[in-house]
């Protein structure tokens, strides 16, 4: 077997450049996600904060404990309004260091990202407190605006932000289920109000109270304070039931589906920025990038994991976006870093790994399984054919 090649030079990484102290800062708050240490901890002392915050807010509604602690609670909502502040601030500022932004002046970009869903909360997370300062305003409403603080958890949970985004990208389907149900809604409470109406007026006696009982009905809740007493009322009743299913199970199916596409699309996006990082994967063109993406897998793996064990078969080739790996040989210790590619020999040799793969920190790999590999092969023979010659190049021993 060849060692890699003089190819393997040509996409060695360059040499780090010296980071400005925005750059350090954008790193820390916003891509860093763990990634580092002082990412992460950022991330769990605002997370941490957030949830204080909100056991705060519901401790604080006690009468008992607000007379006990009021002044502390004052005193803690007084430390999180600046942390927060200053966390809005250092976001607004690092705006530039925003790939998509970074092209636009400062202050154009920081007006941008002010717009931004994420950037609109933090802002109504500390508003109500500087207006409280500056007018007069009811604590109740107050109290309540805190509760937009646990929001900000969604910039931390990826579950929360996918269902914000469906939410918003759904909006009009969302607003048409929802014109439908205030549509039915209407009809059933006229319906009952003419035939009801003399029955039970206290009920059913105008269109208003009709509608009460129109929708407890249609969400297939039914209080039982009100229901129909006349033959014709009991049809209306049971129309309106199914009416309230079928309308009911539209936002549903709107936000499910909506839920797998954003899970799709942020696949999509996830493996498209891993693959740009493998100078293999990053020289295939736009149309064999969009055969081969969706056979690759993502996988983030700890240091110390064994990705491949020693006398296990080839039965997949790995792509290296981040981190770094090694192994033993007989020949000494080999160590693999992003961009490098491994399992070459033993996949397109249908032969087993000599020698086991270990990580030496925290990884990104995407891995291309040798059926799908073969797959692709029957179908776009040219691309497959066009990968194999690359991943010579790249040869493992």
């Amino acid at each position: 077997m060849q060692e890699l090649t003089d190819l393997s030079f040509e996409y060695a990484p360059r040499a780090p450049q010296r980071k400005t102290l925005r750059r350090r800062v954008y790193e820390v708050i916003e891509t860093g996600h763990g990634e580092s240490w002082t990412s992460k901890l950022f991330d769990s002392f605002i997370v941490f904060l957030i949830l204080l915050n909100v056991a705060a807010f519901v401790a604080e509604t006690v009468p008992k404990l607000r007379a006990m602690w009021g002044r502390e609670f004052y005193y803690f909502e007084c430390f999180s309004v600046a942390i927060f502040t200053v966390e809005y601030l250092l976001r607004l500022w690092t705006a530039v260091e925003v790939p998509y932004l970074s092209r636009t002046g400062p202050w154009l970009a920081r007006l941008k990202l002010a717009r931004q869903p994420g950037l609109v909360i933090d802002l109504l997370a500390i508003l109500p407190f500087y207006l409280s300062s500056l007018f007069a305003m009811d604590l109740r409403v107050l109290r309540t605006l805190r509760l937009l603080r646990f929001l900000k958890l969604s910039r931390y949970s990826p579950a929360m932000y996918t269902l914000i985004r469906v939410l918003s990208n759904e909006r009009r389907a969302l607003l048409g289920a929802g014109l439908l149900l205030a549509a039915a809604l209407l009809f059933s409470a006229t319906l009952m109000y003419y035939v009801e109406g003399e029955a039970q007026p206290e009920k059913f006696g105008s269109v208003p109270d009709a509608a009460w009982w129109a929708i407890a009905t249609l969400t297939t809740v039914g209080y039982g304070d009100a229901a129909p007493v006349t033959a014709l009322g009991k049809v209306v009743g049971g129309i309106t039931m199914i009416t309230g299913l079928c309308i009911l199970a539209l936002p549903v199916a709107i936000i499910s589906t909506g839920f797998a596409q954003e899970l799709q699309r942020r696949d999509f996006v996830v493996t498209w920025s891993l693959m740009s990082r493998v100078p293999l994967l990053a020289r295939l063109d736009a149309r064999e990038a969009a055969e081969i993406m969706p056979l690759l897998q993502a996988h983030n793996l700890p240091p110390n994991f064994e990705v491949v064990r020693k006398g296990a078969p080839g039965d997949a080739v790995y792509f290296i976006a981040s981190g770094k790996l090694e192994t033993r040989t007989d020949d000494g210790e080999r160590v693999y870093v992003a961009g490098d590619v491994f399992g070459v020999a033993a996949m397109f040799d249908e032969s087993v790994h000599r020698d086991a793969v270990i990580t030496s920190s925290k990884c990104r790999l995407l891995k291309l399984q040798r059926d799908d590999f073969h797959r692709l092969a029957s179908k776009q023979p040219h691309i497959a054919s066009h990968i194999r010659n690359l991943a010579t190049d790249f040869r493992d021993a």
